[in-house]
């Protein structure tokens, strides 16, 4: 960070108060304390009472956010016979089959910002793991990127579906929209997010469940985020 910069996000960091915030509060602090030239992406950096190590604890989830990202994703689509007529139909920005693999394979082609597959297609696919993986982009079943419906899921990815999935330190970080947004539809952005990890509260879960929540922009310092609400909705 240059000196400039970090002036810029001392004064930032100034007008936010060390005590935790509404959702409705937070959203308009984060637009107004914003300093970068460019249209940041808001983010929310959740720490969840669980254990990752252990299967029956994992978070992880899909939700199509009301309002979008602000940004449309490339989709890649690897499927084989009518469903490569289906995905291109639907908008995929990349579609095709073994041949998409082998490129991926041996090119570590990666532009792109979801890949779905249809199930006749994973034993070639999960040979991606190396490529795929490390980016959360290896198709799932469980997010509905495995899928032999690749016209609906090409479409939700495409109106602002975004998946979440929690890390191995417990936290859960993912993108709700844009600065420029307006703060009404930010804030049902991040409320839906936060309700959706809610819902994917694992069984094996025990006590407390959201730790913290901050909510923040790409640069722009972090506002705390008062969960007692939502910890409330699961109890």
């Amino acid at each position: 960070m240059s000196k400039s910069s970090g002036k810029k996000f001392a004064a930032a960091a100034k007008q936010v108060e060390e005590r935790p915030y509404t959702l409705e509060e937070a959203v308009p602090l984060v637009q107004k304390v914003k300093f970068a030239k460019f249209d940041e992406t808001v983010e929310l950096h959740l720490r969840l009472g669980v254990d990752p190590k252990h299967a029956d604890q994992m978070v992880r989830g899909t939700i199509v956010l009301p309002h979008g990202l602000g940004k449309t994703k490339k989709v890649l689509v690897i499927a084989s016979g009518d469903k490569l007529r289906e995905a291109t139909e639907a908008g995929a920005d990349f579609v095709g089959g073994d041949e998409m693999v082998n490129k991926i394979q041996s090119e570590g082609w990666t532009d792109y910002d979801a890949v779905i597959a249809t199930p006749d297609m994973m034993r070639s696919v999960g040979r991606l793991g190396k490529v795929l993986g490390p980016r959360g982009l290896m198709p799932n079943p469980k997010t509905g990127t495995v899928t032999t419906d690749v016209a609906n899921a090409v479409k939700e990815v495409k109106a602002g579906k975004v998946e979440f999935r929690v890390d191995k330190t417990g936290v859960v970080h993912v993108g709700v929209g844009k600065v420029s947004f307006p703060t009404d539809k930010l804030t049902e952005n991040a409320n839906a997010l936060l309700q959706a990890v809610v819902k994917a509260k694992p069984s094996a879960a025990k006590g407390k469940y959201m730790r913290t929540a901050t909510i923040c922009s790409t640069m722009g310092p972090g506002v705390a985020l008062d969960v007692t609400v939502y910890n409330a909705k699961q109890a």
